[in-house]
């Protein structure tokens, strides 16, 4: 059997596969079945959430951050639901 020139499925040890640093090399299964890439803002957020290593330091940091930034608006909106709720 022929290998297909237009697959992108590589194996773990395919020689033709692209390198590890390559962009969207860690997107998940599934993002990808949606089409998403490391081109497009939400493919490359992924991208990089994934190449984030919890052994170190540094990317736990940064993973705390970007939970951080992604999660404040969301609580400020609660907070200001509330106080309407509220009618302070």
């Amino acid at each position: 059997m022929q290998r297909d020139e237009y697959d992108e499925d590589f194996g773990p040890e395919d020689p033709d596969a692209p390198p590890s640093w390559f962009a969207g090399q860690h997107l998940p299964p599934d993002a990808r079945a949606m089409g998403l890439t490391a081109l497009v803002p939400d493919g490359a957020l992924l991208d990089f959430a994934g190449r984030l290593d919890s052994t170190k330091a540094k990317h736990r940091i940064t993973a705390w951050l970007l939970l951080f930034v992604f999660a404040m608006p969301v609580l400020i909106y609660i907070l200001r639901l509330a106080r309407l709720a509220l009618g302070a």
